[in-house]
């Protein structure tokens, strides 16, 4: 097992007027090579959940393992930790800051006390996995649009060789093609690394289109852990906790609703087009 979470809360400003309980024992099991999505709306804890996971945040309880031992204890190498546990922040700028793209790539393999030819190596690998063509890699990254931002900060976490990915809202602000375009980008090197990838989302189409298991949040505790399948069955719950199933799911009940008989457990476009073919074949032979 990559990482289990036992009984995790966390309160911002505890033990004052103002603490906020953000977690809420929340325990969970993540196994290796899964492609998860953390999914809730503003303020269910998501972000909160993730920084714990490689010890940017320390829980107020409970506790987090990492291939079997307590992140927490003493002499545990933290260090290690944030190289196998790679987080992409939401606004890339936040983690891009070297004066061009190769150099702020090689910046996390050269603190792991790699030799030069290493570090250099695994940069130039790294912003090749991510699409980024060699006419930027000595640019200044802030002079990058939003999707190449996002990849320079990809690649710097991949450089680290993590095992575990996370990504937290990477396709913010991005349009449908660039949203697309990162997204693919993962999910191909999700499948190539066999690496663990969690990605934190309020997109339900982009969930149900990639990820094996979706985990639901809201109010700091999980409200659904499913595939996504049954997760989007309970449309009509996650509409209470200001969320909602695919649109495709809702024009396949539509059309349920008005007669034709399709399924309405369809989550993505490819399986509503195909379910929609079988209706119509069935329909001519009838």
């Amino acid at each position: 097992m990559s990482i289990i979470i036992d009984k995790v809360s966390h309160v911002y400003g505890e033990h004052t007027a103002m603490a906020v309980k953000a977690l809420n024992e929340i325990s969970l099991v993540i196994p290796d090579g899964q492609f998860i999505g953390l999914i809730g709306h503003t303020g269910s804890g998501k972000s909160t959940l993730v920084q714990h996971l490689n010890g940017l945040m320390k829980a107020t309880s409970g506790a987090i393992y990492f291939n079997g031992e307590d992140i927490d204890a003493d002499g545990f190498n933290r260090k290690l930790l944030r190289s196998k546990v790679g987080l992409v922040f939401q606004y890339p700028e936040h983690q891009l800051f070297e004066v061009d793209v190769f150099t702020d790539v090689c910046f996390g393999p050269k603190n792991l006390g790699l030799s030069k030819k290493e570090v250099e190596l695994r940069a130039y690998e790294a912003l090749k996995l991510v699409g980024l063509d060699d006419d930027y890699f000595y640019q200044s990254p802030f002079d990058l649009s939003g999707g190449q931002k996002r990849r320079v900060a990809i690649a710097g976490v991949l450089a680290m060789k993590p095992e575990v990915l996370i990504l937290d809202e990477p396709t913010a602000g991005l349009d449908p093609k660039g949203r697309d375009e990162i997204l693919d980008q993962i999910f191909r090197l999700k499948n190539e690394m066999g690496i663990t990838v969690i990605l934190v989302s309020h997109s339900m189409e982009d969930v149900a289109k990639y990820v094996d298991r979706i985990i639901v949040m809201n109010k700091g505790s999980i409200l659904y852990d499913d595939e996504p399948r049954e997760v989007f069955r309970h449309y009509e719950a996650l509409e209470e906790v200001g969320l909602a199933a695919p649109q495709v799911t809702y024009i396949m009940k539509e059309l349920r609703d008005h007669g034709y008989e399709v399924s309405d457990e369809v989550t993505t476009i490819d399986e509503a087009k195909e379910e929609i073919i079988r209706y119509f074949k069935n329909s001519v032979r009838k």
